[in-house]
């Protein structure tokens, strides 16, 4: 039975990624039928140069034949060249991979043991003064945007106080060893308390919601009546079990922190998969690349 339900689950992610990669060749072809003519709109072009661009996109291939290099070049983790560094866009995205992982994983694993603790301490004691502060706390911070949270504390811990730097991952004058280590950390702050702030609240409303279900169970009635004190119970008994609905959330909640990350690492300039992705929305300004000749256009 476990190997029937692992296979229908392999083939079933086989065919998500078949659906996404068909998807997503379709959609620009039917979106923008000529994307040499988009790229460069409003620039002159002579009929030599639009015509080795046609060829070097592969424009005027068959679709199959279209289709069939997407599908290599995809699943050889070639995509092409970016448009505003020149370089590999497997190359850009290996640089801003590590930055986005350090933030958004620091920061995941804060607001979820600080959101826990919330939640455990709201739950456990209903309706006394603490878990009405806590409650609102976490109410507050869950209905917060993200970028507007970073924005208040890059103007007041940033700028004002100057507490904090205001934007990139290091300081240009920073060499590297431990010095570069404790740089890099000074700058990570502000986005990662950004981060941590904004989706603390919701584990602390989940966990406490669950905490709640969980403090009725027989369970836990037995274990108070064979004389366990109430740190033990909570500890061994009530916590372990309200902890699968968080354990779901972060892994459902890890892909809305990488896209919260987009607006914050735009704020705080910090160089990740976020704020390059900020960086390549506006149209491109495309120059050939590899020593073609169009080159010579200023494209």
């Amino acid at each position: 039975m476990s190997t029937r339900l692992v296979t229908r689950k392999l083939f079933g992610a086989v065919g998500t990624l078949v659906f996404v990669l068909v998807f997503n060749f379709f959609l620009f072809r039917v979106v923008e039928s000529d994307p040499v003519a988009t790229l460069f709109r409003g620039t002159r072009l002579t009929e030599d140069q639009r015509a080795r661009l046609y060829d070097e996109f592969g424009v005027n291939d068959p679709l199959p034949e279209q289709f069939a290099k997407y599908v290599r070049e995809t699943s050889q983790l070639n995509f092409g060249y970016s448009y505003e560094g020149h370089r590999p866009v497997r190359s850009e995205i290996g640089d801003a991979l590590w930055p986005t992982v350090w933030l958004v994983g620091l920061s995941t694993l804060l607001s979820t043991v600080i959101g826990l603790a919330l939640g455990v301490y709201s739950g456990w004691r209903r309706g006394t003064r603490g878990d009405y502060a806590s409650t609102a706390f976490s109410m507050f911070t869950y209905s917060m945007p993200d970028f507007w949270l970073g924005l208040l504390l890059l103007g007041f811990l940033g700028s004002q106080q100057g507490w904090f730097p205001t934007g990139g991952i290091s300081d240009p004058g920073v060499t590297g060893g431990l010095s570069k280590l404790v740089d890099q950390a000074h700058h990570l702050v502000l986005p990662c308390l950004t981060l941590t702030v904004a989706y603390l609240g919701e584990y602390a409303i989940v966990m406490r919601s669950s905490l709640l279900d969980t403090l009725g169970e027989d369970y836990l009635l037995l274990a108070r009546a064979k004389g366990l004190r109430d740190a033990l119970v909570r500890r061994r008994h009530a916590v372990p079990n309200a902890l699968l609905p968080v354990v779901t959330l972060v892994a459902i909640n890890f892909g809305f922190v990488l896209s919260g990350a987009i607006a914050v690492e735009s704020i705080f300039s910090w160089p990740g998969l976020g704020h390059a992705t900020f960086r390549a929305i506006p149209r491109p300004t495309y120059r050939c690349s590899r020593g073609s000749s169009c080159s010579s256009a200023r494209l």
